[in-house]
C-alpha cells in the first residue's frame, strides 16, 4: 500500500517538473479594424470661454497711532553729607542716612514724570574744596548741594554757587524766614548764596543731676562747679577739643568760649584777627579747666569721641551745635536710666523726661554767652544742569508737608519759617528750651569775610590745642599772634 502511493508520488512530481520546464506557445491576436466614414454637417458650437476674474482680497491693516512721545523725567542731583545705601545703625550720620531713603520715593512720587532725585554722597569735610575745584575746572557739578553758613563767603569768593536772591523774594516763604538764617546765607555783597532749611545755633547740653544748683551763669562759677565735680570723680564738661576735620573745632565749643568773652576770629577785611585781649582771656579760662582736670582726655581723641563722655554722664556738659542732639546717643543718666534707641529721639525724649536741658554758655566777665549761629541750607552750584528742579526741590522742602521732617531728621535744628515753628512737634521741650537759649545768647555769624575757612579753622585751633593741652605755658598772645600772621600771609 505504501509503494502504491509512493509511485502515484512520484509520477505527480515528474508531471510537475515537466510542466515547468516546456515552453508556451505565443497566441497571436487580429484585431480587424473596420473604419466607417459618414459624411456629416460640421456644426460649430460656441465655445463656452471662462474668465477668471480676479479675487478681491480684504486686507486688514492694523494702523498704530503713536500717543505723543512723554519726555523722561529729568535728575536732580544732589551732594548731601547722608549716604541712602548706607544702613550701617552705628554710622554717625545714621539719622541723615535714613530720612534719604525716607525722603527719595517721596519726592520722586510727588514729581511722577517730571524729576527724579539723586543723590550722591559727599562727606560734609570734602564738600567745600570738592565744588570748589569742579566748577573751576568746568567738571559736571550737582543741581544743588545741602551746606552750613561757614561755606558762604567762600563759594561767593570762588563764584561757584548762583545769586538766589531775586528768585528767593518771589516765594511765599521768603516774608516768614528767620532774619538770622537768611544773614547766614548772605554774601559780602548782601545777596543770597543759599536758601535756609533749619537753624542750628549753639548751645550747651547740661545733665541736671550733675548740677543740682543749677548750671553756672558764668565762666567763674563754672571753674568752682569744675572743682566739685573733680572731687566726684566727674567732670565739668567734654567738649570737641582736638585739631581733627581741619581744626572745625574752632567753629563749636572754642568759638562759644571766645564769644563768651566778646572775642571773634574774623577782621571784616578778609583776614583773622586773634590776638586781642578778648581772645587771650577766653583761651586762657579754657586752658584752666583742661589743666585743672575739669576736661577728660577723651575730649583730645578725635573722631567726636568726645561725645562719649556726655553719653554716659561722666561729664556733666557738652557745649556744640544744637544739631548735636542727632549724634548723642544712646543715652545713660546719672541715675543710671536709659535712653537706648540710639537715634536723635534719646536726646529728646532725655529733655522731655527733665534729665537733660539747654543752656547757654557762661559768659564772661559783663559779657553775654556765646552763640555761633548756625544753618543747614541747599545752594545751587553755577553750571548745575537742573537749576529749575532745583528750585522746584527747595521749595518741597521748605513746605510744610516735608520741611518738619527735614528739621527734625538731618536739619537737626529750628525750623527757619515761623509757620513751621508753629507747628505742635515743635512745641516739645527740646524746641521751646533751643528758642530761649538763643534768645538769651549772643549769637553772631562767625565768618563774614574770611574765605578760606578750613585753613583759617586749622590755624586757630593748632594754636589753642597747643596753648591749651600740648604747651600750657607758652605766652597766650604770642602764639595767637604768629597764627594770625601765617594764615593771614595766604590771603591775597
Amino acid at each position: 500500500m505504501k509503494a502504491r502511493f509512493a509511485l502515484i508520488a512520484l509520477l505527480a512530481v515528474i508531471v510537475m517538473l515537466l510542466g515547468a520546464c516546456a515552453q508556451p506557445t505565443p497566441q497571436v491576436i487580429e484585431k480587424v479594424v473596420t473604419q466607417v466614414v459618414t459624411q456629416e454637417k460640421v456644426v460649430e458650437k460656441p465655445v463656452e470661454k471662462i474668465i477668471e476674474k480676479p479675487v478681491e482680497k480684504v486686507v486688514q491693516q492694523t494702523v498704530v497711532v503713536q500717543a505723543p512721545t512723554k519726555a523722561p523725567a529729568r535728575k536732580i542731583v544732589s551732594w548731601f553729607q547722608y549716604d541712602q545705601g548706607n544702613v550701617d545703625p552705628k554710622s554717625d550720620e545714621r539719622v541723615g542716612n535714613q530720612y534719604l531713603r525716607d525722603a527719595i520715593p517721596v519726592f520722586n512720587k510727588a514729581f511722577d514724570g517730571k524729576w527724579i532725585w539723586e543723590n550722591q554722597y559727599t562727606p560734609w569735610e570734602k564738600l567745600g574744596a570738592k565744588l570748589v575745584a569742579a566748577v573751576q575746572v568746568k567738571a559736571e557739578v550737582p543741581d544743588l548741594i545741602e551746606m552750613g553758613g561757614s561755606y558762604v563767603t567762600s563759594f561767593y569768593k570762588n563764584g561757584v554757587v548762583q545769586d538766589l536772591t531775586e528768585w528767593a523774594k518771589a516765594q511765599k516763604w521768603y516774608a516768614e524766614m528767620d532774619a538770622s538764617a537768611l544773614r547766614n546765607c548772605s554774601g559780602p555783597d548782601g545777596k543770597l548764596y543759599c536758601i535756609p532749611t533749619a537753624n542750628r545755633p549753639s548751645q550747651v547740653f547740661v545733665w541736671k543731676d550733675r548740677y543740682p544748683n543749677g548750671f553756672p551763669k558764668t565762666t567763674d562759677e563754672w571753674l568752682k562747679e569744675g572743682e566739685r565735680l573733680k572731687k566726684e570723680g566727674k567732670y565739668a564738661m567734654t567738649f570737641f577739643g582736638s585739631t581733627a576735620f581741619n581744626g572745625n573745632g574752632a567753629a563749636r565749643a572754642v568759638y562759644q568760649t571766645i564769644g563768651s568773652f566778646g572775642g571773634g576770629y574774623d577782621d571784616g577785611n578778609g583776614k583773622i584777627k586773634l590776638n586781642t585781649p578778648e581772645n587771650v582771656a577766653a583761651v586762657a579760662w579754657l586752658r584752666e579747666m583742661v589743666q585743672s582736670g575739669y576736661v577728660p582726655e577723651i575730649a583730645f581723641a578725635g573722631g567726636f569721641q568726645e561725645e562719649q563722655a556726655f553719653m554716659d554722664s561722666s561729664a556733666g556738659a557738652i557745649p556744640t551745635g544744637l544739631f548735636g542732639y542727632r549724634y548723642i546717643n544712646p543715652l545713660t543718666a546719672p541715675s543710671g536710666k536709659k535712653y537706648e534707641k540710639k537715634t536723635q529721639d534719646d536726646m529728646l525724649d532725655a529733655i522731655a523726661a527733665g534729665d537733660v536741658y539747654l543752656a547757654p554758655m557762661p559768659a564772661g566777665p559783663g559779657k553775654k554767652p556765646g552763640c555761633g549761629t548756625g544753618i543747614a541750607a541747599l545752594a545751587i552750584p553755577v553750571g548745575a544742569k537742573n537749576p529749575e528742579g532745583a528750585k522746584e526741590f527747595i521749595n518741597w522742602t521748605l513746605s510744610a508737608e516735608q520741611n518738619p521732617a527735614y528739621v527734625v531728621g538731618p536739619g537737626g535744628g529750628l525750623p527757619v519759617l515761623k509757620s513751621i515753628s508753629a507747628l505742635p512737634q515743635f512745641q516739645a521741650p527740646f524746641y521751646k528750651q533751643a528758642v530761649a537759649v538763643a534768645s538769651a545768647s549772643d549769637c553772631k555769624v562767625i565768618w563774614t569775610s574770611v574765605v578760606n575757612t578750613p585753613a583759617a579753622e586749622t590755624a586757630i585751633m593748632n594754636a589753642v590745642y597747643k596753648l591749651i593741652k600740648t604747651d600750657p605755658k607758652a605766652d597766650i598772645a604770642a602764639e595767637l599772634k604768629k597764627a594770625e600772621e601765617e594764615y593771614n600771609k595766604t590771603v591775597k
